[in-house]
């Protein structure tokens, strides 16, 4: 009897070949290090080299599908991941024009539906999703060694007269750019640290959250901050109460060395942590428009209750609905750009930006399917972490924490932002990696050893045959 080849993770080609799937995923990501163009960050504008690339890693998931022959989605994943087409064709509907409609149905597909299930697909195991994660944390470690860079050479954003605000390469029409991605990459690396057995990995990633304090303080953005102490709490609870105790050590240790020790804008830092705690006894001026902000998406939406005003109609019914108290724009200059007034154009938030433009079906369809989501991340971990359920998923336990915190932070976040800018699409890519660990098959076996078709039992249908140079021979075969 002729037993079919096996590849084990030690052969380079075999480790590439399980690896090949998820790289356009991840050279997504890389491409979020170039410079962006500056007609992109315009009023939250698409036209960044990922936006473009993202296309392209729809287009190679539907080839994937197509080759391998496999349902790309469970059922659980496709009302998950397309209920979101209900309210933001609905909502299309009722723009003020079709043009407008389009565009905004397009930008709400790509980020919501279209990019998150491609990675969904594009990802079949949890040494890809760990590629993925650290992937995030490289790109964070990359924006924020620049954004440090300006601020100790006042090279940054404006902010409070100075140059000093890191914003990496996305500029100061995107100041949330270089933020969500640090974040991302601080919360993968500690969640990366968890992983069982692997105690190079989990040093490198306590390194990595240590260093990646310093950008995160010096983006001097209250909201990624907020998010970020909630996810990380959140990882810390799931991760179990000993070795929390000690990663919150060590992550307290570093930023006190890093930050205190080295006086990174440490008055600026102080005025600004303090603020959070006074947005409403003396708020400054963009706490005020953005308060007014909100108050104008509640008012469009109870006008159109259903449906709201239409994508991309916050800008045009904005004035009618607003305060007096709203300013004509935000001040935005530093970081190699000139003095500007930047409009308004979203309440910055992306729940009252769904309320006022979708309406309530919009905001059932988009914020119920992220809910549902986290459940099923939680669901998942909570079977890792069962004793005896499933003995081989218990080295996933960082993959869960990555899944898990990743959709808590962008679900806090969104308090108090939305999607606009280049570094939207690496939202789109982080709901993809959060949809693989919440909505694969429960019975998949996705660790596969060898590159084996296993054909005798359910349970093996997740495993696919990778051409690597032999010829794929079923197992048992004669």
């Amino acid at each position: 009897m002729d037993h079919a080849p096996t590849y084990t993770r030690a052969q380079p080609l075999g480790v590439l070949g399980q690896l090949a799937p998820v790289l356009p995923v991840v050279l997504l990501v890389a491409l979020l290090a170039l410079p962006v163009p500056a007609e992109a960050g315009e009023g939250g504008g698409t036209g960044s080299p990922a936006d473009a690339f993202s296309a392209l890693v729809v287009g190679l998931a539907l080839l994937h599908v197509v080759r391998t022959a496999r349902r790309p989605l469970t059922r659980r994943a496709a009302v998950i991941l397309g209920l979101p087409v209900v309210g933001i064709t609905a909502a299309a509907c009722a723009s003020a024009s079709a043009a407008t409609g389009l565009a905004g149905a397009a930008r709400y597909l790509q980020v919501f539906v279209l990019v998150p299930a491609a990675v969904l697909v594009l990802i079949r195991n949890a040494r890809q999703f760990r590629l993925l994660a650290w992937a995030f944390v490289g790109l964070a470690l990359f924006q924020g060694a620049l954004g440090v860079h300006q601020n100790l050479t006042g090279t940054g954003a404006s902010y409070m007269g100075e140059d000093i605000r890191a914003v990496g390469t996305f500029g100061p029409t995107d100041v949330m750019g270089m933020a969500t991605v640090v974040s991302y990459g601080f919360v993968a690396a500690l969640a990366l640290a968890f992983r069982p057995d692997a105690p190079r990995q989990r040093a490198a990633a306590l390194t990595c959250a240590g260093l990646l304090t310093v950008p995160l303080a010096l983006s001097f953005s209250r909201g990624a901050w907020i998010a970020t102490a909630v996810a990380c709490g959140v990882v810390l609870l799931l991760a179990g109460v000993r070795r929390a105790l000690r990663a919150a050590l060590a992550a307290t240790a570093a930023a006190v060395v890093l930050v205190a020790g080295l006086g990174m804008g440490s008055q600026l830092l102080q005025e600004r942590l303090s603020s959070i705690t006074q947005v409403t006894d003396a708020p400054d001026q963009s706490v005020t428009d953005r308060y007014a902000m909100w108050a104008a998406s509640v008012d469009m939406w109870r006008d159109r209750p259903v449906t709201g005003v239409g994508l991309k109609g916050f800008p045009e019914h904005r004035d009618s609905h607003a305060s007096l108290a709203l300013s004509s724009g935000s001040d935005t200059a530093g970081a190699g750009a000139e003095f500007r007034r930047q409009p308004l154009l979203s309440p910055h938030n992306m729940y009252l930006l769904i309320l006022s433009e979708q309406g309530l079906l919009g905001l059932l369809t988009l914020a119920g399917g992220w809910l549902a989501l986290l459940v099923c991340a939680v669901r998942a971990w909570a079977r890792v972490r069962r004793p005896g359920r499933r003995p081989s998923g218990a080295g996933d336990l960082d993959c869960a924490l990555a899944a898990c915190g990743l959709l808590v932070w962008q679900l806090v976040d969104f308090m108090y932002a939305d999607i606009g800018g280049p570094s939207t699409v690496l939202t789109a890519v982080a709901l993809g990696g959060c949809a693989w660990w919440g909505l694969r098959p429960r019975d998949s076996y996705e660790e596969c050893e060898t590159y084996e078709t296993y054909e005798t039992h359910a349970v093996y249908e997740a495993c696919e045959t990778y051409d690597v140079g032999a010829p794929n021979v079923t197992a048992g075969a004669r």
